[in-house]
């Protein structure tokens, strides 16, 4: 590792040693005062293996971590798990060598310490721990220095870990100044509860993305706005870089309306408790073996009204929904009228963000009783210490998300590639198989506008490029092919929207995590006034190489092969449904030969919470089919699916008439999904495109 990437004079602590002389000297006499001159038995000291704890923490505890801690060597010297208050304990072997490294890990997301002892201490896990251990790798990837400390010890030791806290300390000030604590971010005795260190965690979002040669961090303070527009208090800068910047001025009363961990983890503990209960408790008319329609007044258990505003489900609005659930499934909080929503697990709650009403914006995963999960953000309000659940209040159902992709061309691999950008999804409103929407047109925070218009057979809106509909939600920032000898650009031969000119990888790493969008929706019915809602991401879009870094989830052998040998011979490499056979339904049955596995999760990688395939409808004379999306939630645990037919519309025409679950004869499909969202709120895709490129 190369120690000079920055100026260190003045930052490193003093080290203090003790020396402990041992008896002797010229005076040979007996120290039981004997007289005899002769030196009594000395007993040897018994060895004791030392204890390494501490805690685990991003505000909220990272409960359920597993935690290892690897020493000099390069040995793993301790495997243990984090507790539901995040602390964790580790007796370490005899001969254990520093400096160590340690690991917490749940699922896809890591956070990184370390110190310069192998005796009994303490080493928190926390994002701004994470910050420490990057500026000690070499190359920015936390991942990394447990490797690079078996080479180079030297790297890691009290003095250049406190340089990099002292810095990192600086750059903090401001907040702590108004948080008016002093904090010892390594080694300093905390509780998950909100108060000292762990009031800064509350109070910071903290991004490190390595890129292959250095880590981009970003450090924003979770301060209330002033306005729903207005930008970040945040800082930027990479791991190697000669000087870190300082946070911006910030007050206590723009940090007073941060809750609790104890009130967060209080709000999801009452809605775990709610769909514990049978939907015949939960709700008036509910059937424990179905689903029923209803509203919100037929919610009557207690634990389950209390979970809104004013105990009263009426008072939630989200996304255009009422607490509810009609004949198609919708409604918000509609699986309180499911049976197959008993055991729901409402889990991992982080404060995220500050509505500029006060009101609080939280991710979260839930998880059902057979494996299904989503990792999804909420919103609260904060009445008299106890969260009340309330929504966001818009008309309609839109997100903007940054979105990762690995497109995988299994016919052409050489035109592979990774994009980069936003999902701006608009679900499309329909009211008698038509769209409510002529348009809506977002305002991205870089200045630009996009316009999304409704299009026959997809749930979604799509962009416009140039006055034409693309077939897809996704604004591309930047694209490149994985193959080096791949020449030109993606977007060029797949004609996909992007960003003109693309942004390089400076360009990218420039955008703030938390970004506002503004989308105005426009009307069929002209005398339907226009509506505005505004959107606040969690994290920006990734650059490529930061892309280049992830593990995703990939295709068996076994199927790959069976696809490629499948779509191959064709010209166009679509795959084509037949007239319908009951011995071989139409549908999409994603595994492979014999009922195994479709696809493999890699240790790291972000397990799929759906499946989707994307293709074209029958065509009509010598005119292509429209466009549709058919897709299905899959368990985390799951290696394979099947995907039904879905009509979106009257116009939508890739179903059988006869059975709407099976597809049509002649309808395509050339591209598979394996999709998640991750912590971040970071839409991961991995495709498997099986046509064909020239």
């Amino acid at each position: 590792m190369t120690m000079n990437k920055k100026t260190r004079a003045g930052l490193a602590a003093a080290i203090l040693l003790s020396l402990a002389a041992c008896g002797g000297g010229g005076n040979s006499g007996s120290a039981s005062g004997t007289g005899t001159g002769t030196t009594p038995p000395v007993t040897e000291p018994v060895a004791t293996q030392a204890t390494l704890s501490g805690v685990a923490a991003t505000g909220a505890a990272f409960a359920g971590a597993t935690v290892t801690v690897t020493d000099q060597t390069g040995v793993t010297v301790c495997t243990t798990q984090t507790d539901d208050k995040g602390a964790y304990n580790c007796t370490l072997p005899l001969g254990t060598k520093a400096p160590l490294v340690i690991k917490a890990s749940r699922d896809e997301l890591s956070f990184y310490s370390t110190t310069a002892s192998a005796g009994s201490g303490t080493a928190n896990v926390t994002p701004l721990t994470t910050i420490v251990v990057s500026q000690l790798s070499p190359d920015g990837n936390p991942a990394s220095l447990a490797g690079a400390i078996t080479t180079r010890p030297e790297s890691v030791t009290a003095t250049t870990i406190q340089a990099q806290v002292s810095e990192l300390l600086t750059a903090l000030q401001p907040l702590l100044s108004a948080l008016n604590v002093t904090i010892d971010p390594m080694s300093g005795v905390f509780v998950a509860d909100g108060t000292g260190q762990d009031k800064v965690l509350d109070a910071i979002s903290v991004s490190v993305r390595p890129d292959g040669t250095a880590a981009n961090i970003e450090i924003t303070v979770k301060a209330q706005p002033a306005t729903a527009d207005a930008a970040p208090m945040s800082i930027s800068f990479r791991s190697d870089a000669t000087a870190v910047p300082t946070l911006p001025a910030v007050t206590a009363a723009q940090l007073d309306a941060i809750p609790s961990p104890a009130m967060v983890a209080g709000l999801f503990e009452r809605m775990t408790a709610c769909y514990a209960l049978p939907a015949s408790q939960r709700v008036t008319n509910g059937n424990d073996n179905g689903a029923v329609i209803g509203t919100a007044a037929n919610v009557v258990a207690p634990v389950c009204r209390g979970m809104f505003l004013n105990d009263d489900p009426a008072t939630f609005q989200n996304n255009g929904n009422n607490v509810g659930r009609d004949a198609n499934n919708r409604g918000a909080y509609a699986s309180l009228f499911r049976s197959g929503a008993t055991g729901l697990k409402w889990e991992r709650g982080n404060f995220e963000f500050l509505r500029t009403n006060g009101d609080v914006v939280m991710s979260y995963r839930w998880v059902d009783s057979t494996g299904n999960a989503e990792n999804d953000t909420l919103i609260a309000r904060n009445v008299n210490g106890t969260l009340k659940l309330v929504g966001n209040g818009n008309t309609y159902s839109a997100s903007v998300r940054p979105f990762s992709e690995d497109r995988d061309l299994i016919n052409t691999p050489a035109f592979s590639s990774f994009t980069t950008g936003y999902n701006i999804s608009i679900d499309n409103r329909l009211v008698g198989g038509a769209s409510v929407f002529s348009k809506v047109v977002v305002t991205t925070p870089f200045g630009s506008q996009l316009t999304y218009v409704p299009t026959g057979g997809l749930s979604y809106l799509v962009a416009q490029n140039n006055g034409t509909a693309t077939g897809s939600s996704v604004y591309r920032l930047a694209a490149a092919y994985k193959s080096s000898s791949t020449t030109g650009n993606p977007a060029d031969k797949e004609s996909f929207f992007t960003a003109s000119p693309q942004y390089d990888e400076a360009g990218l790493r420039a955008l703030q995590d938390q970004s506002v969008w503004k989308l105005e929706f426009f009307h069929v019915d002209t005398q339907v006034p226009n509506v505005v809602q505004s959107y606040r991401t969690l994290s920006r879009a990734q650059s490529i190489a930061e892309i280049q870094q992830l593990v995703f989830v990939d295709m068996t052998p076994t199927l790959r092969a069976e696809l490629i040998a499948e779509t191959g011979a064709s010209n166009s490499g679509n795959l084509v449904f037949g007239a319908l056979d009951p011995a071989e339904p139409n549908i999409i049955d994603f595994s492979a030969a014999g009922n195994t596995a479709g696809w493999v999760v890699p240790g790291g990688a972000l397990a799929p919470t759906s499946l989707s395939a994307y293709g074209r409808a029958p065509a009509v004379g010598n005119a292509q089919g429209t466009r549709y999306n058919d897709s299905t939630g899959v368990s985390i645990t799951a290696r394979k699916a099947k995907l039904y037919c879905s009509t979106q519309g009257a116009s939508d025409t890739h179903c059988d008439a006869t059975s709407p679950t099976q597809y049509a004869q002649g309808t395509t499909m050339n591209m598979f999904e394996l999709w998640a969202r991750n912590t971040r709120q970071v839409e991961v895709s991995k495709k498997f495109a099986t046509y064909k490129l020239q």
